[in-house]
């Protein structure tokens, strides 16, 4: 692989994540400052930073507390960090929820709640509704992760078996203003998606979360199921008194940063197309698309001229089938193009969270070439046989050519990048 076409994707990665750096973010979005109390709450995997950021901007002194990924944790002064797990809830999760209702308890109308919102909080935020047990959030979410589902269907039946999310915790807080600050990673940036909404009601309810499951065929644990039959009430919606006064604000979003990459890329010469920023699909599938996509531009000149960057963003689902490996949704797709550009000359590309996860392994994703597949091979690896054992991560390892970046602060959810050279 031409280690100079990998330096540059990996600095159109870096550039989509510093649009979405936390402290840039927030400095044009600060709210209005109230009378009385400035409670700071959040969750995602980019929340303590966020949380970090906030503090400095804010100045005066702010209390709260924000939950985050185990690992993804940084110093903050006076608002509390909590852990917990992804993309499995655990304990702590429990734990971390409670304390963000805590925090929101006994607030009135001249208060501020800022909620710091993004991508992740929906495993971290374990709250399971009345009857429901965190087993059966635990069995919920393994089953929506393997159904291949997209993240508005998972979504949709996560907030209807919640305590919490559906804009459940920005009721709790009235009648304290609420103001959202929003990092989306979802496809077309809805904020009730982001973190399954636990501060932005959602006009979906539960009639749609039970179409969700036919549609979808998901495989419910069966207490989740009879639950979504039988539960008394929706989550609340978008017109509920209790969120009149509320406001909610994207702040950084897949759409500013691939159009921060494809900037770096224009400035270093190399034209870039951006096909969108809210593709979704089976991942194996997507890359196909991208790969016949860069084929042809490699051979024919069309649909853009080389040299030319194709940037893509969204969220891909993995259907697990059967027993399985290791790796996550932008491994797998990276595994599913190096098959589909096998063999062909000019084209490099990288896929990577803009969390620095992907997954639940160490890596952020993975880089291919046209001879990535017979490295593979020569290093005893059968590369179709590793996709169909969802197993990208450890064909990537053996010929070394895994992104690997650490936990980036943020989380605007994937990018992908395909560079065609004359």
């Amino acid at each position: 692989m031409n280690p100079q076409d990998r330096a540059f994707l990996a600095s159109l990665f870096q550039a989509a994540v510093a649009a979405a750096d936390p402290r840039t973010a927030l400095a044009a979005h600060l709210p209005e400052r109230p009378k009385g109390r400035t409670v700071v709450i959040g969750a995602g995997k980019g929340a303590a930073q966020l949380a970090a950021a906030f503090e400095d901007l804010w100045g005066d002194a702010v209390e709260g507390v924000v939950v985050t990924r185990y690992g993804y944790a940084c110093p903050t002064r006076h608002v509390r960090v909590l852990e917990a797990a992804h993309p499995v809830p655990d304990d702590a999760g429990m734990a971390a929820s409670e304390a963000l209702f805590q925090a929101v308890s006994g607030l009135g109308p001249d208060d501020l709640v800022v909620a710091l919102i993004c991508g992740g909080g929906s495993a971290l935020l374990a709250a399971p509704a009345k009857g429901l047990t965190l087993e059966d959030e635990v069995a919920l979410n393994k089953a929506l992760l393997s159904s291949g589902a997209p993240i508005g269907a998972m979504n949709a039946i996560r907030k209807q078996v919640s305590r919490i999310k559906g804009g459940r915790l920005a009721a709790a807080a009235h009648p304290a203003r609420v103001v959202s600050l929003i990092v989306s990673d979802v496809p077309g940036d809805d904020p009730a998606q982001v973190a399954s909404g636990p501060t932005v009601p959602d006009a979906v309810g539960r009639a749609e979360a039970l179409r969700a499951v036919r549609d979808h065929a998901i495989d419910l644990p069966a207490r989740i199921a009879r639950h979504l039959e039988e539960a008394p009430e929706d989550a609340p919606r978008p017109d509920d008194p209790r969120f009149a006064g509320n406001s909610v604000q994207v702040i950084a979003s897949a759409a500013r940063s691939l159009e921060a990459a494809a900037e770096v890329a224009r400035a270093a010469g190399v034209e870039a197309a951006i096909l969108s920023d809210a593709i979704e699909g089976e991942a194996r599938d997507v890359a196909r698309m991208h790969g016949a996509i860069a084929r042809e531009v490699a051979q024919r000149g069309r649909p853009f001229p080389p040299p030319v960057v194709i940037l893509s963003g969204g969220e891909t689902t993995v259907t697990i089938r059967g027993d399985h490996g290791r790796g996550g949704r932008n491994s797998e797709f990276m595994l599913s193009l190096a098959l589909e550009i096998e063999d062909c000359a000019g084209i490099t590309a990288l896929a990577a969270d803009t969390d620095g996860i992907d997954g639940s392994q160490d890596n952020a994703g993975a880089f291919a070439d046209g001879q990535t597949v017979a490295q593979m091979r020569e290093a005893g690896v059968d590369p179709a046989a590793m996709l169909a054992g969802h197993d990208a991560w450890s064909a990537f390892d053996a010929v070394d050519q895994l992104f690997v970046t650490g936990p980036t602060g943020t989380n605007v959810n994937d990018l992908r990048a395909i560079l065609i050279r004359a």
